[in-house]
């Protein structure tokens, strides 16, 4: 069965998060539905966000890495997006990187890589 992380920033540090945790709810049961292991970590831009993602990078090998639009095109999180691609590049080496849209398109990223 293939497996994907998804990394995404957290909801509950941002003021939409019930609908943030229910779209991320649905994307794993899309996950699910398709025969696809998936997990979900959460970041904030703090000092937490590195430990917590080499845990979860190397907690299995993962086929694919999907890396959540809200850090990526949010410009104050480029420097947290940089750690996790570096991250995900030393810890998760086998793993393809993806890159959805938005919260809805998760599943059809990790998709795209595997």
């Amino acid at each position: 069965m293939p497996s994907v992380l998804v990394i995404g920033y957290d909801p509950h540090a941002m003021p939409d998060a019930d609908a943030v945790e229910a779209a991320l709810d649905a994307e794993l049961r899309k996950f699910a539905e398709r025969g696809i292991d998936a997990a979900v970590t959460t970041v904030v831009a703090d000092g937490t966000a590195g430990p917590a993602l080499a845990a979860s990078l190397t907690e299995r090998p993962w086929d694919v890495v999907v890396v959540g639009a809200g850090i990526r095109k949010t410009e104050q999180l480029l420097p947290l997006f940089e750690q996790i691609v570096d991250l995900t590049r030393r810890h998760a080496p086998q793993a393809a990187l993806a890159f959805n849209s938005g919260l809805t398109d998760t599943v059809e990223a990790a998709e795209r890589r595997l």
